[in-house]
């Protein structure tokens, strides 16, 4: 008996991650959170190495004391890719909304070096501050189409950061574009800005 299909919400800036992929091409990957079986069966059509570090597990990650260099430390070890690993492409997903602004700034730093200028990004963050967070855990099912799966129990740490916020933070990328979503989400793509 076949399994039922995956609840999925269409993108319409997914695509564009994909958009200067040239066939044969190998792509280098970078996907917060849990290695969802139909993202890995989406990337197979590529030829790509995947890296997944499910961060959400880590929750919260959070200095112990104000500019605490721990919390870079803590992000040094969590992102331990090969030393010659430069990312084509990061699936952010909503993890920024779990991070405070000296994690978020913490994490980029960390993964500056595993950027190049041609690194793209895919995330989601907030329209306004007091959306609620999201129960979902996120997946590409198809090149438009995200998968959504129903977290087990809600995150800590939730704290979302307006999108001006956002863009201050994110120091190593530029926002491409962003799209509101009728939840009051925002769908965005990120350049890298090295």
């Amino acid at each position: 008996m076949p399994l039922p299909a995956l609840p999925t919400q269409p993108s319409k800036l997914l695509p564009y991650l994909f958009e200067q992929v040239e066939e044969g091409q190998r792509l280098t990957v970078f996907h917060v959170g849990p290695a969802l079986q139909d993202t890995v069966d989406f990337f197979s059509r590529y030829r790509c190495k995947l890296h997944f570090i499910d961060l959400f597990d880590e929750l919260p990650i959070t200095a112990l004391e104000e500019n605490d260099p721990s919390l870079q430390r803590q992000f040094v070890e969590l992102l331990q890719f090969p030393r010659d690993t430069q990312f084509d492409i990061c699936l952010f997903w909503d993890f920024f909304n779990f991070l405070n602004a000296e994690a978020v700034a913490a994490f980029i730093g960390s993964l500056r070096p595993y950027l190049n200028g041609s690194s793209r990004a895919h995330g989601f963050s907030v329209h306004n501050v007091k959306t609620p967070q999201s129960k979902h855990l996120y997946g590409i099912s198809q090149l438009d189409k995200i998968s959504l799966r129903n977290r087990p129990t809600a995150l800590p740490g939730y704290a979302p950061h307006s999108q001006s916020r956002l863009k201050e933070l994110l120091s190593c990328f530029r926002f491409e574009r962003s799209v509101l979503l009728p939840d009051s989400r925002l769908e965005f793509l990120l350049r890298a800005s090295l």
